[in-house]
């Protein structure tokens, strides 16, 4: 290590970096981001507008400002570039939903400990919390989703291909895409009932009722049918430990027709664990969320893959902005 690097200046920004976190995700939970757009108001006209103290609105408008998230100008806030394309709930780009479902995941690290001592998950999965939670947390997979699917189902050929099933597809964003890409693609989501509002509501607003159908179901429990070019599962491995993680891939497999395409996206580790940052962490995610989740490296993929009969295994490009990767196999 660099003499310049010997200091505890790192460790603090880690051991602080909360605060930031906490800051955005009040903002966002207030709608200052909504509130401000365009305009360019002073603390005590936004204070009004949420209702709440002049002092206390003005410190939280400050420290965003510090953090770049708004600008300030002779004593007036307004939006920056950035907030108000990713943090007004008036863009269709924004992140509100993810911020929040992050926000209702705090608790359950600040235990982290403690997982770490039991192996037992410190907070109860998603489908079990409540109604709000559920909104954040589907919704918030449909905001990842829209600033990663546009453009990644471009760098994937499905040409010829007429039918994919999404499994555990939540409110439909990837069948969206990779219709809205493919014009001759139909597709089936397929999902939990209490899954369904979101998706129709999702699907309807692209205007592919015609085309994609949600089928309501437990991929755990139920066998899938066969009768699929395509089978894309995304975000789903990291919440099963590694037995049902085969059980979902064999499954998959076992939908594709011969020539088929199965398509794994997930937080995908190095192979020796220990890398990137973004996985890793993820997977310390799950330890507090779920009996047996994790994220699991490219080998344990294509191990549990080549299991399941699916051959011409590769990589296909990795996506940094979000940390997750896809891979690729066909069914022989």
């Amino acid at each position: 290590m660099k003499d310049n690097e010997m200091n505890p200046g790192k460790i603090m920004q880690i051991a602080g970096a909360y605060w930031q976190s906490f800051a955005l995700h009040a903002a966002v939970k207030l709608d200052l981001f909504t509130i401000l757009g365009e305009e360019r108001l002073g603390a005590a006209e936004i204070a009004a507008r949420i209702g709440g103290d002049v002092r206390a609105t003005a410190t939280l408008l400050n420290a965003l400002t510090a953090m770049n998230l708004l600008e300030k100008t002779k004593g007036a806030f307004f939006g920056t570039e950035l907030s108000n394309s990713f943090l007004s709930r008036k863009s269709p780009s924004h992140l509100a939903h993810i911020i929040m479902h992050m926000h209702h995941l705090v608790d359950s690290w600040r235990r982290l400990d403690e997982a770490v001592i039991t192996g037992k998950p410190t907070r109860p999965r998603a489908s079990i919390r409540g109604e709000q939670e559920r909104e954040a947390f589907l919704m918030g997979m449909f905001n990842v989703a829209m600033g990663l699917a546009p453009q990644a189902v471009k760098e994937i050929d499905l040409t010829g291909r007429k039918f994919l099933l999404d499994m555990g597809g939540g409110p439909g964003t990837w069948a969206i895409h990779f219709c809205l890409a493919n014009p001759d693609l139909r597709a089936t989501v397929f999902d939990l009932p209490d899954t369904k509002p979101f998706a129709e509501r999702t699907i309807a607003r692209f205007g592919l009722n015609d085309r994609i159908i949600f089928y309501e179901g437990d991929y755990l429990k139920e066998e899938v049918e066969e009768g699929y070019d395509v089978v894309w599962l995304s975000q789903i491995l990291h919440g099963e430990g590694p037995d049902t993680c085969r059980e979902m891939i064999r499954k998959a497999v076992g939908a594709l027709v011969t020539g088929g395409l199965i398509l794994v996206h997930d937080f995908i580790l190095d192979n020796d664990m220990a890398g990137p940052l973004q996985a890793a962490l993820f997977s310390l995610n799950m330890l507090t969320g779920t009996e047996a989740g994790r994220s699991y490296s490219e080998q344990q993929i294509m191990d549990m893959m080549r299991e399941a009969g699916a051959e011409e295994l590769r990589r296909l490009p990795s996506h940094p902005s979000v940390g997750t990767g896809i891979v690729a196999g066909i069914k022989p």
